[in-house]
């Protein structure tokens, strides 16, 4: 009860003081209101980017491992490019090596991709789209979600069977009235028929690839289109689905790259001709970019919280002085020096809470602008933030007034 009671007469002190000094109050609060308002504006432009850069990388798929000529650039050191150049491409052989001898992989799958295809039916045509070619196993390593028809079986994938399966897009512009099943489409002027076509996806923030676009096809089929590996021809990537866990794919690269190594016959002290990419590495890099982003929030948004806090504590002072004789009255009555120190810092954290949670109000109102593909949303973990921030700063400035009003003397104080 006491707690309570010194929780409520602390408020209504508070808000005495903001009442009756406006002015001044609000003054002295701007400086924490502007400085958590740009610490939780940036906090929540850097987590909406983060996430719908990472969403938009989501056709990478999770807990993969590639089979890659080139490694990703993100380790910060050289990057040899001119070694890299004559290691040779995955090839079809390999995928069917690592398939049968990996254990601890969910799926196995080979890809290659060529964009810019068109594919045209009777007076109409698509274009600017990416044709795949993969295996019947790529569906167990990436979702594919088809709404119409079905995906192509293992034995039109291993007899390289003329089927494709539609994404969206080129499903609604060569049959927008009808539907694409049993169709008859052309590609690089050969015929194939539709099978199956794919949920729409909608835009990216970044533009990424998206199956919206896609028109898939086995693997052996679109070797017959374009040479895999060869110079000038498409490079295929190998991806390998792991376990849902950091140590499952930390084994399951050992025993990639070892099968790799006996696949190509390398010797003990030759070094990998291939790469072992983990998309997590994009995602990191990422973070760790954004990471930057997030101090430089810190650093703007500090100086106007110090500016702030002075204020808190400059009215925490002259209220002290203005009410030195309540004081010497509360003591006289009984008071005890924590009860007076108490009720001058909850009211200094509460005048702080206040500015912030207007510096939040103006995130929130920031966050209902229109920014095209990019959704702002404020957090509840950046509103725990930008309040915790604010009845810390309010406790730090609050602190030495309210010390020196539970040590006044009460006959002092009274006297004053």
């Amino acid at each position: 009860m006491l707690v309570i009671r010194l929780i409520i007469e602390s408020f209504r002190f508070a808000w005495n003081a903001l009442r009756m000094n406006i002015l001044r109050t609000t003054l002295s609060l701007l400086g924490v209101t502007i400085g958590i308002f740009a610490i939780i504006a940036v906090f929540t432009l850097v987590d909406s980017l983060e996430k719908s850069i990472k969403d938009s990388l989501n056709f990478l798929g999770t807990n993969n491992i590639n089979v890659q000529k080139w490694p990703y650039g993100f380790g910060g050191g050289p990057y040899p490019w001119w070694k890299y150049l004559q290691r040779p491409y995955p090839t079809y052989e390999e995928y069917e090596f690592l398939a049968e001898n990996l254990k601890n992989a969910e799926g196995v799958t080979i890809l290659a991709t060529r964009g810019g295809v068109i594919a045209k039916r009777e007076s109409s045509s698509s274009v600017d789209l990416a044709l795949v070619g993969t295996v019947y196993e790529h569906k167990d390593v990436y979702e594919i979600p088809i709404v119409q028809g079905r995906y192509f079986t293992p034995q039109e994938a291993d007899a390289g069977r003329n089927v494709v399966v539609l994404g969206n897009r080129p499903a609604k512009e060569l049959f927008p009235n009808t539907s694409a099943l049993g169709k008859e489409i052309k590609l690089q002027g050969l015929k194939y028929y539709v099978i199956g076509v794919i949920k729409e996806e909608g835009d990216s923030f970044l533009g990424a690839p998206s199956n919206d676009d896609n028109i898939y096809m086995p693997f052996k089929s679109f070797i017959k289109i374009f040479y895999s590996g060869a110079r000038g021809g498409v490079e295929p990537n190998i991806t390998v689905k792991g376990l849902d866990s950091d140590i499952g794919l930390v084994e399951l690269e050992a025993e990639i790259r070892g099968l790799m190594r006996k696949k190509r016959s390398l010797k003990p002290k030759e070094e990998d001709n291939f790469a072992l990419n983990r998309p997590e590495a994009i995602a990191n890099f990422i973070g760790s970019t954004f990471d930057v982003i997030g101090l430089a929030g810190w650093f703007i948004g500090g100086f106007s919280i110090l500016v702030g806090g002075f204020g808190i504590a400059n009215i925490m002072f002259v209220s002290v002085r203005e009410r030195t004789n309540i004081i010497g009255i509360q003591k006289s009555l009984g008071a005890k020096n924590y009860f007076i120190l108490f009720q001058f810092l909850f009211e200094s954290v509460f005048l702080s809470v206040l500015g912030g949670g207007f510096g939040l109000f103006l995130v929130w109102l920031l966050s209902l602008v229109s920014l095209g593909s990019l959704d702002l949303v404020l957090t509840f973990s950046n509103i725990a933030l930008g309040l915790g921030v604010s009845a810390a700063i309010g406790m730090a400035s609050g602190i030495i007034p309210a010390a020196m009003a539970a040590r006044l003397d009460p006959v002092i104080a009274i006297r004053s």
